[in-house]
């Protein structure tokens, strides 16, 4: 199972997260609770070792500008939200980075197809909710065969039954490791890695 562990911003929990086995790490570069800027993202990249992909989320941003503040940040990996095209995806490609593109679950059937991005993260109808919902709907999406990643609501607690409930490839987490809204717990770091992991 592969587990991301996004919206990090302290050098501590990018080291828990790592030394848990994670397989991804995550730094948000757009407005949020757990912003950081692409000079913090740069020093948190200090902590993360080759073959931990150090990925930067993005919202509303321009590709090209999504590009400029990634390699300001020194990332090789991008998370798009937000309204996208397939050449927005292009465009990361073009500059040599790789990219996630997340897509809520209530979003249209053409959202789902490859669009050529590296991984397709799936969340909640409402991102960010931080609420459990039906995971095993997604297998109604046809993401068989494909590398994609289950996000939103997902804790310790209920990480590996959500993930088969929906057949997930991987997982993406936030909120559910946090013990106020944009702090991470490095104990809930440890315990959701760990439980991925045994799903």
């Amino acid at each position: 199972m592969f587990v991301k562990v996004c919206g990090l911003s302290t050098p501590e929990s990018v080291r828990t997260a790592v030394a848990a086995g994670a397989d991804a790490v995550g730094f948000v570069l757009t407005r949020s609770p757990r912003e950081v800027t692409p000079a913090q993202a740069r020093e948190l990249l200090a902590h993360v070792p080759g073959g931990v992909a150090a990925v930067g989320v993005f919202r509303h941003e321009r590709a090209a500008d999504t590009v400029a503040l990634a390699r300001q940040a020194g990332l090789d990996w991008v998370q798009l939200h937000g309204d996208r095209t397939p050449a927005d995806v292009q465009a990361v490609h073009d500059a040599g980075l790789n990219v996630i593109r997340a897509v809520t679950m209530d979003a249209g059937a053409e959202a789902f197809a490859s669009w050529g991005e590296e991984l397709l993260l799936i969340d909640a109808a409402v991102p960010g909710s931080g609420e459990a919902w039906d995971y095993s709907s997604v297998r109604a999406k046809g993401l068989e065969g494909r590398n994609w990643l289950l996000a939103g609501g997902l804790d310790p607690a209920n990480v590996a039954d959500a993930a088969e409930q929906a057949g997930a490839w991987g997982v993406d987490v936030s909120s559910g490791v946090e013990s106020t809204r944009g702090v991470k717990d490095l104990a809930k770091i440890s315990a959701f890695v760990k439980s991925a992991k045994s799903a």
